[in-house]
């Protein structure tokens, strides 16, 4: 058996219903092969045929967990007998499928259904209709933004809360600083034994990670960060777990707004293949994404760009260069890195909740 690039085969969804495997030529002559029911054995498909043949999915799961969840998409049941049925209905599609998480937002009670893409997430959600019966209304798709620190910080705490018979006490002292890229979140007493009783950091600990998943510029998980507990203090009466939890909270948000925290946006890597007589549009199109061009090069009669774009941007996008190309130009895009996003002029637009459709 012969193997082909994955990356020249695409999946199309079916207006009709469906899944179609497409094989993409350097002459742009695309020539349709097969057609599926699901996303996923289309998928399977182009996997075998790329010589990744199907394997068992909780064995890689550490691996596959890996791919970051860049897209994220809220919904809600249609009716009450959907209601009833949707919770069921994700939990089998996640216990499938590690790349794909469920969970609810805390402020707005919505469910946020998060996947590696737009097109993983609209396959779940096709999922949803096809195979298990549900019908839900779908938020417009939101990019997973993170937050980071720029610079290190140190704040020093003081919880206190007084009510009828013993009151709350505890100090905590903080410093934080950027951890190196991709290593995430460590933590580190630096206190001598005898300053605060070792029941008391283990509270730290779990203040400062409860706060980890929010962050203080749009309220998207901080990562990367290294935090010391440097100082405490307590008292033998008033002083408890829980307080020295709610100290390290409201002391770590505290030093994330005084270490420059930034918002971080996916970048992917987009190969693009154009002919020639388009090509200008295309790559106009990508510098108003802000898109960055590595390089082009030719293939056949056609041009082949590589360029790096904000997931952001990349939104709809297949649809825009069907209409730049007339339907001749095809592209493949994957995650290659998180970087700073532009501040923006007015209040930050990014955030985490996500309106309904109409």
């Amino acid at each position: 058996m012969t193997y082909l690039p994955m990356e020249s085969f695409i999946i199309q969804r079916l207006q009709e219903g469906g899944w179609r495997v497409i094989q993409r030529r350097a002459d742009l002559t695309d020539l349709p092969i097969a057609d599926f029911v699901s996303y996923r054995e289309a998928e399977e498909w182009v996997n075998w045929k790329s010589g990744h043949p199907k394997i068992n999915p909780y064995a890689m799961a550490d691996e596959v967990d890996t791919q970051p969840r860049l897209v994220e998409i809220a919904i809600e049941p249609k009716s009450k007998a959907d209601a009833e049925k949707l919770g069921i209905a994700l939990v089998k599609l996640a216990g499938e499928d590690p790349t794909f998480e469920v969970s609810i937002d805390h402020e707005s009670g919505q469910t946020i259904l998060k996947g590696v893409s737009e097109f993983h997430l609209d396959a779940k959600l096709d999922a949803l209709r096809r195979t298990c019966n549900v019908d839900a209304r779908a938020g417009a798709p939101q990019v997973a933004f993170r937050e980071r620190i720029t610079r290190p910080a140190e704040v020093e705490y003081t919880y206190k809360h007084q009510s009828r018979g013993s009151g709350r006490f505890a100090v905590v002292k903080l410093h934080v600083e950027p951890n190196e890229p991709g290593k995430g979140y460590q933590f580190e007493s630096r206190i001598a034994d005898d300053v605060v009783p070792k029941e008391y950091i283990s509270a730290v600990e779990k203040g400062i990670e409860s706060a980890l998943s929010s962050g203080v510029v749009s309220g998207f998980p901080v990562v990367d960060v290294k935090v010391d507990l440097i100082d405490g203090k307590y008292h033998d009466v008033d002083s408890s777990a829980k307080a020295f939890e709610i100290a390290a909270r409201l002391a770590f948000r505290e030093a994330l707004q005084k270490a420059g925290p930034v918002l971080l946006e996916p970048i992917m890597k987009v190969e693009l293949v154009s002919p020639e007589d388009c090509i200008s549009s295309v790559i106009s199109d990508l510098n108003l994404r802000r898109g960055q061009i590595q390089g082009q090069v030719i293939r056949g009669n056609a041009i082949v760009v590589n360029a790096m774009v904000p997931l952001m941007n990349m939104f709809g996008y297949v649809n825009d260069l069907r209409s730049m190309s007339r339907a001749r130009a095809t592209f493949t895009m994957r995650f290659d890195h998180y970087a700073a996003a532009p501040t923006p002029e007015d209040d930050p637009p990014f955030r985490p909740a996500i309106g309904m459709r109409a």
